[in-house]
């Protein structure tokens, strides 16, 4: 079952260790895309970075990686919600900050409903499906992070969010990290390419999604904490 999956992948089938720097996705309407988007937005440092970002996540090797390890899958995912959203997110222009709740509950139910087995797989096994998983898991995300970084949301709400979506990401690491039997069949084989049994690839993404992906997020919870102790600062000076 499993090689039927990769050879469906978009990102192409799962690449040996030999081969991976060969495995570079030069999908033409993914770069025509990537580069109308860097004309508009491209030309202020969080909307490059972001481009950069979707760059290491869409075409570099991560993407055929992704194809034979759970835990490559993680970073990408990574990759996309901790990262290039809240640079999309300062890239545009401010959202409402009423809509953090929506877009906290919206990405957190698109990050679990994408890591059930049976939604996972078929993602993984079809284009279109795949592209659904991108989609419904960045959008979410960006407005979210619109909200929270917005001038009008408050440091301690704000704060309050990021911890929360931060938290309901390392609950769904702790589970994958403890679950007793692999859970995806498109992950079944392929590891032990790379030297890693199955479930020995499914915990190390769950330790990803678990600890260094808090890193984003402890990032940007620190520079919120000190643009409002800045904020107060001001007032009392």
């Amino acid at each position: 079952m499993e090689p039927a999956l990769t050879e469906a992948l978009y990102c192409g089938p799962a690449p040996l260790p030999t081969d991976i720097w060969e495995r570079w996705n030069l999908d033409p309407l993914l770069i025509l895309a990537l580069v109308a988007l860097a004309f508009l937005i491209g030309r202020r440092p969080p909307g490059a970075v972001a481009i950069a970002v979707l760059v290491i996540a869409f075409v570099s090797p991560l993407c055929a990686l992704s194809a034979a390890l759970f835990s490559a899958r993680v970073v990408h995912h990574v990759l996309l919600i901790g990262v290039a959203a809240p640079l999309l997110a300062l890239a545009f222009r401010p959202g409402r900050p009423t809509l953090a709740l929506p877009g906290l509950i919206l990405s957190t139910a698109a990050l679990w409903l994408w890591h059930l087995p049976s939604a996972y797989d078929t993602a993984m096994s079809n284009v279109s499906v795949y592209w659904l998983m991108q989609v419904t898991l960045l959008a979410p995300a960006v407005v979210f992070w619109r909200a929270v970084l917005h001038q009008g949301q408050s440091p301690g709400r704000s704060i309050v969010f990021i911890w929360t979506a931060f938290m309901q990401m390392a609950l769904l690491g702790a589970l994958l990290t403890f679950a007793p039997d692999t859970l995806y069949a498109i992950h079944a084989i392929a590891p032990m390419d790379w030297g890693f049994t199955p479930l020995a690839d499914q915990q190390l993404g769950g330790l990803i999604m678990w600890i260094p992906a808090a890193i984003p997020y402890l990032v940007i919870g620190a520079l919120i904490a000190r643009r409002g102790w800045l904020t107060v600062a001001d007032q009392r000076a």
